[in-house]
């Protein structure tokens, strides 16, 4: 056998995590029935650390966004060599383990403790192994490589691929040890804690390392060792022992085998688990999928089983609007408007005579503030003042009630911030709306003209009568014109029919005012109706660009969340 110094010079990896989708390693997706793969499951985990920024705990997402760093590095890396990490306690003689399989004495060995101080490696197949192992951060100085290509010993042939690393131990007194345990035990392809039998309880290994790596049963191996010091009777005890401990701390059928470092055959057991993880080659990616597994789990607790909603319902939209409208007080608009139309109509329909005599004991500012009831209606709407702040957040919380319910609180609190996204900006879009849907008093009906110019003809004719009258009393009762007066003007006899004409012309004038009022009624609800149709149509605008598109994205967001949460899952 021989064995020689890795080059020091290897490439390192280049620095900085590839495009995950970008990975030639690792299964590919799956078929449409079958589950996801790695590439496609890593995928969906950056997806969900994309979308839970600002939304979800950040310790979640920091977890996550370190275990894609890890998982892009590592698959960049070397895929025909697994990463195989011997870790234990002091006195459990992994490293004698590490000399056995490796076949020299490359890790110490002795009775102080600690005897390993730094990470020991040694490759099987040196093409690809340089920049695992600085990725790995393996001092160059305790690189090793057996050239298995010169080497006879097929056993040696049959580990090709192999990355055996002996570990500190990690109960020992010195902090970096135990750090850099720590650090290995997150990246290394199959974990081997080596125990022994009188400290294969340790409270700390299984406190600090087996119970939060449960869900990594598939890339752990347990290694009773030292077994030689047991009656072949008290090894399957103690194994029974184990086993049972183990399962009560969550792994599921856990993997055990029992080795001993000097006896003749005492690891050829592990040494064959050893070249099948090897020859299989899926030590690397059913890692990363245990990896993937624990993160997922922590996000599936932002997620409910029940299907979301992903629209606000026409019920809880039209709730919202109404409530917009009142809060911007449309429908007194609109009335105020109705009464404006209809006063206005009045000055062009009324009968002159009726309205000259009112106006000399009505108010004289009422035609001034009619003629200026739109500039304050404008000038009304033009601030945050269109609607007050405080109906504006009764109305969001109420619509944020109605759909927050169905989902979990980190995502109802997410809706309910989105529903706020735009509250101060509401008020003026309100009032904004309201001014572009008041109406322009200049736009007269031409009926309104015909009906002032006959009512005017009318108040002529009578004028025009009056003084018919007038001339008849003077020329033709007076005798004030002479003999040769017209008989029109002279004859008093037609006093009586002038006076008719008179009656007839103000009873006319009067019937076409009351018939021109009652038109006018009609008009100016039909003007108020269409008038707060056009104000709603606006508030819906805002309250759709403002509060339901929000609302609805993030709803979206979360249904795409719950489906990335299955994908990272491994779920179908």
């Amino acid at each position: 056998m021989t064995t020689s110094a890795i080059p020091a010079n290897s490439p390192p990896g280049s620095g900085g995590t590839p495009p995950l989708a970008a990975s030639g390693a690792g299964p590919g997706p799956a078929g449409p029935k079958g589950p996801p793969g790695l590439t496609t499951r890593l995928g969906g985990l950056e997806r969900l650390v994309q979308v839970g920024d600002g939304r979800l705990d950040q310790p979640v997402l920091d977890e996550a966004g370190a275990l894609l760093e890890r998982a892009g590095q590592r698959l960049r890396l070397s895929g025909e060599h697994t990463v195989i990490t011997l870790a234990g306690g002091t006195g459990s003689g992994k490293s004698s383990l590490f000399n056995a399989i490796c076949g020299l004495e490359l890790s110490p060995t002795g009775l102080r403790r600690p005897m390993t101080s730094q990470a020991h490696a040694c490759v099987w197949g040196l093409d690809g192994a340089g920049p695992l192992l600085d990725w790995l951060d393996v001092d160059k100085r305790h690189r090793y490589a057996r050239a298995s290509a010169l080497d006879l010993n097929r056993a040696d042939a049959s580990l090709q691929g192999l990355v055996l690393i002996d570990l500190p131990d990690h109960d020992s007194v010195q902090a970096m040890h135990r750090a850099e345990v720590d650090r290995f035990v997150k990246i290394a392809d199959l974990l081997v804690w080596v125990v022994d039998p009188q400290k294969y309880a340790d409270a700390a290994l299984h406190r600090n390392y087996i119970v939060p790596f449960a869900r990594h049963t598939g890339v752990t191996l347990i290694v009773l060792n030292q077994v030689d010091r047991l009656a072949p009777h008290e090894i399957d005890d103690c194994v029974a022992d184990l086993r049972r401990l183990l399962e009560a701390e969550g792994l599921a059928d856990p993997r055990i085998v029992t080795t001993s470092a000097v006896a003749e055959d005492g690891v050829y057991g592990f040494r064959d688990i050893l070249v099948d993880t090897v020859a299989a080659r899926r030590a690397r990616t059913e890692r990363l999928s245990a990896d993937v597994d624990r993160v997922a789990e922590r996000f599936a607790g932002y997620r409910l089983d029940t299907e979301p909603p992903t629209t606000v319902d026409d019920g809880r939209r039209g709730d919202l609007v109404q409530a917009l409208t009142d809060a911007a007080g449309a429908p007194a608009v609109a009335e105020a408007m109705e009464s404006a139309y209809e006063l206005r109509a009045c000055d062009f329909v009324g009968w002159p005579v009726a309205a000259l005599i009112a106006r000399l004991r009505s108010d004289p500012l009422r035609r001034m503030r009619l003629t200026e009831l739109r500039e304050e209606l404008r000038g009304a709407f033009t601030g945050p003042i269109g609607a007050q702040q405080g109906d504006v957040d009764n109305a969001l919380q109420a619509v944020t009630e109605g759909v927050t319910p169905e989902l979990p609180a980190h995502w109802a609190r997410s809706v309910r911030a989105a529903a706020r996204s735009h509250a101060t900006e509401i008020p003026e879009a309100l009032g904004e709306s309201l001014k572009d849907a008041l109406p322009t008093f200049n736009q007269v009906p031409r009926w309104w003209w015909l009906v002032k110019t006959w009512q005017f003809f009318l108040v002529l004719v009578a004028v025009l009568s009056v003084a018919w009258i007038g001339l008849l009393v003077a020329y033709g009762l007076l005798d004030a014109g002479g003999p040769g007066s017209s008989r029109l003007v002279a004859d008093a006899g037609l006093i009586p029919y002038v006076t008719v004409l008179i009656v007839c012309t103000l009873g006319m004038g009067w019937l076409t005012s009351a018939a021109c009022r009652n038109l006018v009624a009609l008009s100016s609800a039909k003007h108020g109706d269409d008038m707060e149709h056009h104000m709603r149509a606006g508030i819906e605008r805002v309250t759709r660009e403002k509060v339901i598109v929000p609302i609805e994205e993030e709803l979206q967001v979360y249904a795409r969340f719950r489906r990335d949460v299955d994908v990272a899952a491994g779920r179908a």
